[in-house]
């Protein structure tokens, strides 16, 4: 019996070798410590910044390994992080605030493997160093807003129904109607059946009076909403950053977990995420004086705030429509040529702003910006971290006629406020505050130090398992290692194309595989050794040694892949990036173990007589 594979096969095996290789070539080059520059917002970067900032790096002294322009950043590659360092902090004294400057690591990937798509894998935390918060939502926050929502929109549903009523207000968690007639309480239940179904209603002794109050369902709902709406505001902000493969994700039910590998920036960082801010659409109060407003005498369904100019404005209480409604944002120019944003929003949204242009055509509408920032006070001889509410209208438009889901807000000071605030707009404003409760900067260096010590435990731990191979099964054994190293190469080059992150635990996950790798082999040489014992030709021991050892390889690693497939569903962080690699390693391994070994065995011993085999 002679064992060979058709060719179809053989060049199958050998394409899939040349092109994994190729893929995972780029993690040889590793990465040049940058700065990269890029402005604020939609601006764009034209030559003449460009020249300005390649002027000011070279009046530096500072040696630069390579300046780049690419599309809207400008990237400088350096040799060393005190060079890196020294360059940024020079960069961000000398040209103003219009530009973000931030810290990262450039890949040296040569072109002709990026004309073909490959690049390396990204490096985690652990690895390449960064800069990692824990941010809690503030989820009283959240079911406080949407009270005072649903309370505005009861008061404004009433309005709209006819229904009269002597108050609507908001106290301890309850929203309070009271009718002037016990007459219109058919109505008002009507009414709140229809529309307020998530909120409980109580009928209180007096006739007149109902109290309602968000379900325990609702209430669950909002906070589950405010920390994904979080997520997505944060991720959309650290795209500013120009972060490779940043990590966000949820931690409980109120925390999230931001990891932006390569930043070492920490206060550029808090400065992109720490800006807790939402927005509010509200009509201008036309009808009452504000001077008297700012002498005290506020009327009761307005509220006074104060725009960027320091300038005072009377704005109606009822809420039109947040931020977290609009979905997206674009800026441009109105029929007359003046700055305007484009704002589409939500069903939800769209329905309300409807219903209040219809009846408020040529009344002024506001844009309402509203920061928390926390600020720590000495109190009784201690630190006490207290949040601030800072509310400021950014933009005053006239409403020009009936629209709901998309419309233009205009009275803008210039196209670069414009496209600021459709920026603002599109990345979604935060559905309720956060505060960063723990903060940790990993220095670039000992991500090497990770790199470094993983390296050498998979260089020892493969050095091992192949001298073991060697010395027990001799040739077969050095043919093994073969197909071991193709198994390596194969993971690396899968992980690089999935341009996923690797992590020390990724690392772990990459070792175990080798090792597991290897059983396989072990499984079919011992049962060839088994055959040559019973007597059978060493072509035959070859055939059976593979097609019998296939069943019990299949299962063994099938029972470690649902381990592996459950460590993925529910891990979160390393124990999924451990997951990740320790899945791709157990397949790519079935693969060398029983194809790629049985190829190179088939090289050295198929179609030709053979007496004994060194195994």
């Amino acid at each position: 019996m002679q064992n060979h594979f058709p060719l179809w096969k053989n060049i199958l095996i050998l394409v899939i070798f040349v092109v994994s290789t190729i893929y995972a070539l780029p993690n040889l080059y590793g990465e040049d410590p940058s700065v990269q520059v890029s402005p604020l917002r939609e601006a764009k970067l034209d030559q003449n910044q460009a020249s300005k900032i390649e002027s000011i790096i070279k009046a530096s002294g500072v040696n630069v390994k390579a300046f780049e322009v690419n599309g809207n950043q400008v990237l400088a590659r350096f040799n060393n992080t005190d060079d890196q360092l020294k360059i940024a902090d020079l960069l961000r004294d000398n040209i103003g605030n219009d530009h973000t400057v931030a810290l990262n690591l450039a890949p040296t990937t040569p072109p002709w493997l990026q004309a073909l798509g490959a690049k390396a894998m990204y490096l985690g935390l652990d690895l390449r160093g960064g800069v990692h918060f824990l941010l809690e939502v503030d989820m009283v926050a959240a079911v406080r807003q949407a009270e005072d929502r649903y309370n505005e929109d009861v008061r404004l549903g009433l309005r709209n129904e006819k229904i009269r009523y002597q108050s609507v207000t908001k106290e301890n968690g309850y929203i309070k109607v009271t009718l002037n007639s016990i007459d219109d309480k058919p109505a008002l239940m009507a009414f709140l059946n229809k529309e307020f179904r998530a909120l409980d209603i109580t009928e209180q002794e007096a006739q007149e009076q109902v109290w309602l109050k968000l379900s325990e369902k609702e209430e669950r709902e909002i906070k589950k909403f405010a920390v994904a709406q979080n997520m997505t505001t944060l991720r959309n902000r650290v795209n500013e950053l120009g972060v490779a493969e940043p990590v966000i994700q949820q931690q409980g039910e109120n925390r999230i977990v931001v990891q932006l590998p390569g930043v070492q920036d920490t206060a550029r960082a808090k400065e992109i995420l720490g800006t807790t801010a939402t927005l509010e659409y509200r009509l201008v109060d036309v009808e009452h004086d504000v001077q008297n407003a700012i002498a005290g005498r506020v009327p009761v369904g307005s509220r006074l705030y104060y725009d960027k100019n320091g300038s005072p404005v009377l704005l109606d209480r009822r809420i039109i429509v947040t931020g977290d409604q609009i979905v997206d944002a674009s800026s441009g120019m109105d029929q007359d040529g003046r700055p305007s944003v484009s704002i589409t929003l939500n069903g939800v949204g769209a329905s309300k702003m409807g219903k209040l242009t219809q009846v408020s055509v040529g009344k002024p509408m506001a844009v309402v910006f509203i920061e928390y920032k926390n600020e720590t006070k000495i109190i009784n001889g201690e630190k006490v971290r207290q949040k601030e509410k800072v509310e400021k209208v950014i933009s005053v438009a006239t409403i020009q006629g009936v629209f709901s889901k998309r419309f233009q807000t205009t009275g803008l000071d210039s196209p670069q406020e414009a496209r600021n605030l459709a920026l603002l707009l599109r990345a979604g404003a935060l559905a309720a505050p956060v505060d960063i409760v723990e903060e940790r900067t990993v220095g670039p260096s000992l991500g090497q130090d990770n790199i470094d010590k993983g390296m050498l435990s998979f260089v020892v731990g493969f050095g091992l398992v192949v001298l073991f191979m060697i010395v027990y099964y001799r040739l077969f054994g050095l043919l093994a290692n073969l197909a071991l190293a193709f198994n390596v190469v194969i993971i690396i080059s899968i992980l690089s194309m999935l341009q996923a992150t690797l992590t020390l635990p990724g690392i772990a996950g990459i070792i175990l595989t080798v090792g597991m790798s290897v059983d396989a082999n072990v499984l079919i040489f011992e049962r060839i050794k088994e055959e040559l014992k019973d007597g059978n030709s060493p072509q035959a021991s070859i055939y059976v040694g593979f097609e019998k050892a296939f069943a019990t390889i299949l299962d063994s690693n099938i029972t470690t892949l649902l381990v592996a497939g459950f460590l993925f569903a529910y891990g979160t962080g390393p124990v999924k990036g451990f997951a990740v690699t320790l899945i791709i390693g157990l397949l790519s391994s079935m693969f060398t173990a029983i194809t790629g070994t049985r190829m190179i065995i088939n090289w050295v011993y198929g179609d030709r007589r053979v007496e004994k085999l060194s195994i």
